[in-house]
């Protein structure tokens, strides 16, 4: 298995990540143990997973760690529409950040299709 530091949807769920731990510092400070956690946690998991999956011995491994990172990705996504309607996140970051998650998810949608052609 190649290096995951190599792969773009590692590097865009990467950045990803980074900008929803961002973000949420302007949540709520009783948001911190909720939304703010949960947040984080699956904006995390799906660089996580990548790299999980690229270090596992076998393509089916990778694709099961490929379906995670889609699941967390599909979280952030509804997390973040949440977020939105709670008045948390502006109209404009909303729409940013969603992008950002719908471009994640086509991309491990494409990178999965691949390695499941490649079992």
């Amino acid at each position: 298995m190649s290096n995951y530091k190599n792969l773009e949807v590692w590097k865009k769920s990467h950045k990803f990540a980074l900008e929803i731990y961002k973000t949420t510092d302007t949540f709520p400070t009783e948001e911190k143990y909720g939304i703010v956690s949960q947040l984080r946690r699956a904006s995390l998991s799906i660089p996580t997973n990548i790299v999980e999956g690229k270090g596992s011995t076998s393509t089916r491994k990778l694709s099961n760690f490929l379906d995670i990172s889609r699941g967390s990705a599909q979280e952030v996504e509804y997390l973040l529409l949440f977020s939105k309607d709670l008045g948390y996140i502006n109209d404009n970051k909303y729409n940013e950040l969603n992008k950002d998650c719908i471009s994640i998810l086509q991309m491990l949608t494409k990178f999965k299709k691949t390695v499941d052609k490649d079992r």
